[in-house]
């Protein structure tokens, strides 16, 4: 078997695995945060889960680059600092913000998550850094596709990363339990979050305009989407004062 071969296989698993794991997201939430709970196994620390799980991503993706074939024009760095400017944040920075120190992450979940992370950082960094070949001249740049899906990138990763620090200044020091956040995207979805996310890796498959990059796009929308839906059902069942008009994921729809 030849390696692109390899990643033909890899793809079609992957597609086939999001649709399982969207389906089971809405009948069984994923046990960390909010909806931990035992049965589980073993447990991390929250922030050493987050860490481990995501600096596969942001270490697997420049080890693609350093080893592949393809030209290193400016697209290749635009796209290595794209990918490398989220998981950095979410591998070095977010888990050292969490304010509850003592919250656990079942190990489980954590190499679940390593698992998912090696195997999209390799179909995403083997195709762009190795078989795309000269697709990604420095022109692509001017590319209204390229355009579109950095602008969309950008915005994700913006409201990503403002509902995210939002959830982090709810609770002050030494505090653990949970508030209902307000302001911004708050006022119309629970989580804006998860919104900006997906809008970010949707906006990363347009810009590479790639099958890895839509494939990473459905698998955040098959993971984040029963999440968020959890998220909302939870707000409510726990403040009896939850915004009867919220929605839980995309503003005035679901």
């Amino acid at each position: 078997m030849n390696g692109y071969s390899f990643l033909q296989i890899l793809m079609i698993v992957s597609l086939i695995t999001s649709l399982g794991i969207f389906i089971s997201l809405f009948f069984i939430s994923a046990p960390y945060g909010r909806h931990v709970r035992s049965g589980w196994g073993p447990k991390l620390p929250n922030w050493l889960g987050w860490l481990l799980m995501e600096s596969v991503s942001a270490i697997g993706f420049l080890v693609t680059f350093l080893v592949g074939d393809a030209p290193h024009t400016a697209t290749i760095w635009v796209f290595l600092l794209m990918w490398e400017g989220h998981y950095i944040h979410r591998s070095f920075i977010y888990p050292f913000m969490l304010r509850d120190r003592q919250l656990k992450m079942p190990a489980a979940i954590t190499l679940m998550a390593v698992a998912f992370n090696l195997s999209n950082s390799y179909m995403n960094g083997r195709y762009l850094f190795h078989f795309s070949g000269e697709r990604y001249a420095t022109d692509w740049l001017l590319d209204p596709r390229f355009i579109l899906g950095a602008i969309l990138f950008i915005t994700g990763f913006t409201i990503n990363r403002w509902a995210d620090d939002t959830l982090l200044r709810l609770r002050l020091p030494g505090e653990t339990g949970y508030k209902i956040p307000q302001g911004g995207l708050y006022r119309v979805i629970s989580c804006p979050n998860y919104f900006g996310e997906i809008i970010e890796w949707i906006g990363w498959a347009v810009a590479t305009w790639s099958l890895p990059g839509l494939i990473f796009a459905i698998w955040t929308f098959a993971n984040l989407a029963p999440r968020a839906q959890s998220h909302h059902r939870w707000y409510h069942d726990h403040f009896s004062e939850y915004p009867k008009g919220r929605k839980a994921l995309i503003p005035g729809i679901w």
